[in-house]
């Protein structure tokens, strides 16, 4: 039987591994694909393993890790980010990372909650949900500090959005989609794959 502070340790090298990943992630192509306007994403998928396999509060920390690597992003390699930095940096930091962390969280308290009923199914729903609380979260911080900007303007012109809800649905549509996809299936199966092995182990 493992003392409770091997057990620790454990945890804090498997949070720090996740941690690394997402780091490693973000700085190469297999963080993000590039588009004219919002990047998409596959940060969500360390993030999602992390909340599903350490909890909740090593779901916050990776989100946290995560949104660090996407406020480094806005000194000159996001387009989107480096625009948002020079209008309002105060309102950029609070939308790179306060959104990741609790999209980190939330993943955690879902799965925790869902393991209880639906056991395998878990991992997929959390899997989901963490992608869609990205996008959703981000999203809903962007529009409430930035909409109203004349940079945002020119995308909600551009997209011929009446409304915020419009914007959007039309800003992140196939993005948001495709994060969707992605996380459910890879951190779905890595995560559950993950699971076994450090149960057996």
């Amino acid at each position: 039987m493992k003392s409770s502070t091997t057990t620790h340790t454990v945890y804090l090298v498997e949070l720090a591994l996740m941690a690394a990943i997402i780091f490693v992630m973000a700085f190469t192509p297999l963080g993000y694909l590039r588009t004219p306007g919002l990047s998409i994403t596959f940060l969500t998928v360390p993030v999602a393993v992390g909340a599903i396999i350490l909890g909740p509060a090593a779901g916050a920390v990776c989100g946290l890790v995560f949104g660090i690597t996407s406020l480094m992003q806005c000194f000159g390699i996001s387009t989107l980010g480096t625009a948002l930095l020079g209008i309002n940096p105060v309102g950029t930091i609070f939308t790179c990372i306060v959104p990741r962390v609790l999209e980190g969280w939330l993943c955690g308290l879902i799965f925790k909650a869902a393991k209880k009923k639906l056991k395998n199914g878990a991992y997929l729903l959390a899997s989901l949900a963490c992608p869609l609380l990205n996008t959703v979260l981000y999203m809903t911080s962007l529009v409430v500090i930035f909409y109203h900007t004349e940079y945002i303007q020119t995308f909600v012109e551009a997209l011929g959005a009446t409304n915020p809800f419009m914007f959007v649905v039309a800003f992140v549509g196939l993005q948001g989609f495709i994060e969707a996809v992605a996380c459910f299936l890879i951190a779905g199966a890595v995560s559950r794959t993950l699971a076994l092995a450090l149960k057996q182990g």
